[in-house]
């Protein structure tokens, strides 16, 4: 609790400096330094999410704490939007400041104190992170997760000159991705207590068949939408991996457990990059799908091929 505590009041007071800065260059560094406990923040929540969940259902623990960075996104940020153009953008990172104080106090009253914790040192859990069942679910998150943001990424101007429907379609596209997002989420926590690491397997192959489907699907207006949901649900993949890693990295759960987040900002840059060699070459704007659809199968084919003694993992509920 304790280490979410203390990101979670990091990122309050960096967020309120951020309201108060007096130049571009301070916002700067204060959003820089509201990034840092980022990871640490989502990963550790996660843990705590699974290590207080029921035995059997740690996957709907960590599957509800993505519902809730989904929510922040399609709820929050047209709020904080809307409060900057109607009052001043100090006032929304007030706000926010405000929410992230209020979480860190709801943390402090609800969870848990474990008296029995021991607190572990960064250089041991460094130790612990270096192994390959470590490695490989990172890689497997950052090549798999690149696909959806292959598409994503390039989902406005698809639908502009492919699709061929007007601006005022994007926002509801957009609007569709976090519907998908929301499903994937509560999807990829029910895979994970039902098939465990082999649900790794399930959302990979999943996200391939949406992939391919998608561009067919851009082609017409009346079935852009239902494939933009089916693309978020590519979202069943983060608390499969989330999971996955907090099982296999032993004694540095804390440390995989945020650079799960890590692996996905590198898919968010993989992905992207990858597109956009595909639509310089001169490719349409669809073929993004395609192009995601190799980086969800190079990732399914890492899985396949990787030793079985680097994917088993016990599971604190007794089952494997």
């Amino acid at each position: 609790m304790v280490p979410l505590l203390k990101a979670g009041g990091r990122r309050a007071i960096a967020n309120l400096f951020s309201g108060l800065a007096s130049s571009y260059h301070w916002m700067l560094a204060f959003r820089f330094i509201s990034g840092l406990p980022h990871g640490a923040f989502f990963g550790v929540a996660a843990l705590v999410a699974a290590s207080v969940a029921r035995p059997g259902q740690r996957g709907a623990a960590v599957a509800r704490v993505m519902m809730g960075i989904t929510l922040a996104l399609l709820v929050g940020n047209p709020l904080a939007v809307s409060l900057g153009q109607t009052l001043s953008w100090r006032y929304a990172f007030i706000a926010v400041t405000v929410g992230a104080l209020i979480t860190v106090a709801l943390v402090a009253v609800a969870l848990p104190t474990d008296r029995k914790e021991k607190p572990t040192h960064p250089l041991t859990e460094l130790g612990d992170f270096n192994r390959a069942p470590v490695w490989l679910a990172l890689l497997v998150g950052a090549v798999g997760f690149a696909g959806m943001f292959c598409v994503f990424s390039y989902l406005a101007p698809t639908m502009l000159n492919t699709t061929r429907v007007c601006a005022n379609w994007i926002p509801f596209g957009v609007a569709a991705f976090g519907v998908g997002s929301l499903i994937g989420a509560q999807l990829g926590g029910w895979l994970f207590d039902r098939f465990r690491s082999q649900a790794v397997a399930i959302s990979l192959l999943g996200a391939l068949v949406v992939l391919l489907i998608y561009p067919l699907a851009a082609t017409s207006s009346l079935t852009i939408i239902p494939a933009v949901v089916l693309l978020g649900t590519m979202g069943t993949l983060a608390p499969i991996m989330q999971i996955h890693l907090m099982d296999v990295a032993k004694g540095a759960q804390t440390l995989a457990a945020a650079s799960n987040q890590a692996a996905f900002n590198v898919a968010n840059a993989l992905g992207p990059w990858a597109g956009g060699v595909a639509i310089t070459a001169g490719l349409p704007w669809e073929s993004t799908g395609f192009v995601g659809a190799a980086l969800a199968l190079a990732a399914l084919i890492i899985w396949w091929l990787a030793p079985r003694r680097i994917k088993e993992h016990s599971h604190p509920d007794g089952q494997d």
